[in-house]
C-alpha cells in the first residue's frame, strides 16, 4: 500500500491520476474533494505542472520554556544561515521561552547520514525539538522514480520515530526548490522542470511522513518556488543583477532565500508573532504596554520605553537575494512574525509624524488608532545594534557548532577518546553560548508622536 501510495503521489504531478484517486479526483483548487486538500496555484504557466497537496496548518505553539532545539540537515543547513535567523529570532523576539539552539547541518548529507549519526552526534545532547530539512540531496539531482520516492519515506521516518522515542518532538521539514540545474550535476539530470517535480513529489512525501506520524510540517518548496518565480520581477532584477531565490548555484539560497526557510520553520513551530504593543492616549499621555516592555515616561506625545523583547532587526538592500531584509518581503515575515504595534488615540489632529531612534514616518489618526507595526514599517530601528550583537554572538556559536561536529566527533580526536572529545569541545563551546544570552540586554528607546499641521 505504501509503494502504492507513491506511485499515485507521483501520477498527479504529471497530471495523470492513478487509479485509486480518478473516483475522488478534485476539480477545483484548495478545496478538499478527494483524500486530499490541493493547494491553489499562482496564476502563471511556471505552476502549471505542479499539483501539489495542501501542507497542513502549524497549530497552536509548539515550543515550551526551557527547549533545547536542534536544527538538523544538510549543506544548505551547513550554511549557517537559516538557522542563524531562527535561533536570533528565538533568542531576541521569544527571550521568555529560554530556548537554547544547536545547529548539525552537514553537507551532501541525505536522511541515510544523519540516521547513522543521530545518536551520537545529537541525541547525547538531550535535544526536546527538532527541525529536520532534507530532500535536495535525496532526490539525487534527477528526475523522480518511485524507488527512490519510498526510500526517501522510509528513512526520513525513521528518523522521526528515533526523536519520538527518545520524546523529542519533530517539525518535519520539506526540500526547497531548484533554481537552475546544479554544475557539478552529469547529464544523467534530465531537466530543471523534471528535478523540481521530482523534490516536489518528496515535499508530498513529507507531508505523508508529518501527518501520520503526527509531527509538525514545515513546507519550503512551494513558498520558496513561489519566491523564485515571482521575486526578480518584484525587485527589478536585470540579467547583470539576477535575483535568485534558490542561489547562485540554484541550490544554495542567499540570505533572501534563507528568510524563507526560516519563516517556514518558525511558523511551523506555531510561533505568534506578538512581540509588544505599546498604547498611548495623546489627550492626557496616559501609556501601557505589553509583557516585555516597559513605559518609563510618557509627555507630550512622547514615551521612553524600556524593551526586553526585540523585534526582528533585518538589514540590507530591498533589491538584492543576499538581503535579509529583501527576504522579508518575500513572505509575511513582519506580519506574521514581528509585530511591535503602537497605537495611539485621543489626539486632534489628522495626521501624525512618529519618529522612532532616527527615522520618521507618517501615518494618519486612523492608521495610529487601529495599530501601526514599527518593526515593518522601520528599515532601522533603536534595536539595530543589540540585535546585531546577539547575532554575531549566534554566528560565532553556531560556526564552532560545526567545527566540534565535522572536525573533532568525526575526526582523529573522536576517534581516540570521544567521550574525552565531547567534553573538551563543550568546554570551549560554554562561553559561546553563553555570551548569546549575556548580549541579550534591555534597550531603552523613544517613540515620538507629534502632530502634521
Amino acid at each position: 500500500m505504501r509503494l502504492l501510495a507513491t506511485t499515485c503521489l507521483f501520477a498527479s504531478f504529471l497530471a495523470a491520476p492513478c487509479p485509486a484517486q480518478i473516483a475522488s479526483a478534485p476539480t477545483v483548487e484548495g478545496v478538499t474533494l478527494g483524500p486530499y486538500a490541493y493547494e491553489t496555484k499562482p496564476d502563471h504557466p511556471a505552476f502549471d505542472k505542479f499539483n501539489l497537496r495542501k501542507a497542513p496548518a502549524a497549530g497552536p505553539l509548539l515550543l515550551e520554556e526551557g527547549d533545547r532545539l536542534a536544527i538538523c540537515g544538510d549543506s544548505i543547513t551547513e550554511q549557517k544561515m537559516y538557522s542563524r535567523i531562527i535561533e536570533t529570532y528565538l533568542t531576541c523576539c521569544t527571550p521568555q521561552l529560554d530556548v537554547t539552539v544547536r545547529q548539525y547541518g552537514w553537507s551532501g548529507e541525505k536522511t541515510d547520514g544523519f540516521l547513522r549519526r543521530m545518536e551520537q552526534d545529537c541525541l547525547r545532547f538531550d535535544p526536546t525539538v527538532a527541525t529536520l530539512c532534507y530532500g535536495m540531496n535525496d532526490a539525487r539531482y534527477r528526475p523522480f522514480d518511485v524507488t527512490n520516492g519510498q526510500w526517501y519515506e522510509d528513512h526520513y521516518r525513521a528518523i522521526v520515530r528515533k526523536f519520538k522515542a527518545e520524546g523529542v518532538r519533530v517539525v518535519l521539514g520539506t526540500p526547497g526548490c531548484a533554481g537552475k540545474t546544479a554544475s557539478w550535476v552529469g547529464s544523467r539530470a534530465g531537466t530543471l522542470d523534471e528535478q523540481n517535480i521530482n523534490l516536489a513529489a518528496l515535499r508530498d512525501i513529507a507531508i505523508g511522513v508529518a501527518q501520520s506520524e503526527g509531527t509538525r510540517l514545515a513546507d519550503v518548496f512551494w513558498p520558496m518556488l513561489q519566491a523564485q518565480v515571482f521575486a526578480p520581477g518584484q525587485h527589478g532584477a536585470t540579467e547583470e543583477n539576477p535575483y535568485e531565490v534558490a542561489g547562485k548555484d540554484g541550490i544554495h539560497p542567499g540570505w533572501a532565500g534563507h528568510v524563507v526557510m526560516a519563516y517556514a520553520f518558525l511558523k511551523a513551530m506555531g510561533l505568534g508573532g506578538e512581540i509588544g504593543t505599546i498604547e498611548i492616549d495623546l489627550a492626557d499621555s496616559s501609556a501601557t504596554a505589553s509583557e516585555g516592555h516597559e513605559v518609563e515616561s510618557a509627555a507630550d506625545g512622547e514615551l521612553r520605553v524600556v524593551s526586553r523583547r526585540y523585534p526582528f532587526c533585518a538589514t540590507g538592500p530591498l533589491d538584492r537575494d543576499d538581503s535579509v531584509r529583501s527576504g522579508t518581503t518575500l513572505v509575511p515575515f513582519y506580519e506574521d512574525l514581528s509585530r511591535f504595534t503602537l497605537r495611539a488615540t485621543g489626539g486632534d489632529a489628522e495626521r501624525y509624524a512618529v519618529t522612532w531612534g532616527q527615522a520618521t514616518e507618517e501615518y494618519t489618526a486612523e492608521q495610529l488608532a487601529g495599530g501601526v507595526n514599527l518593526a515593518a514599517d522601520f528599515a532601522a530601528t533603536p534595536f539595530q545594534a543589540a540585535f546585531d550583537r546577539v547575532d554575531q554572538a549566534v554566528a560565532a556559536k553556531q560556526a564552532y557548532e560545526t567545527k566540534q561536529v565535522k572536525r573533532v566527533f568525526h575526526g582523529s580526536r573522536g576517534r581516540e577518546d570521544f567521550d574525552s572529545a565531547v567534553e573538551e569541545t563543550e568546554a570551549e563551546r560554554a562561553p559561546l553560548a553563553a555570551a548569546v544570552e549575556k548580549d541579550l540586554e534591555p534597550v531603552t528607546h523613544t517613540i515620538t508622536i507629534r502632530p502634521i499641521e
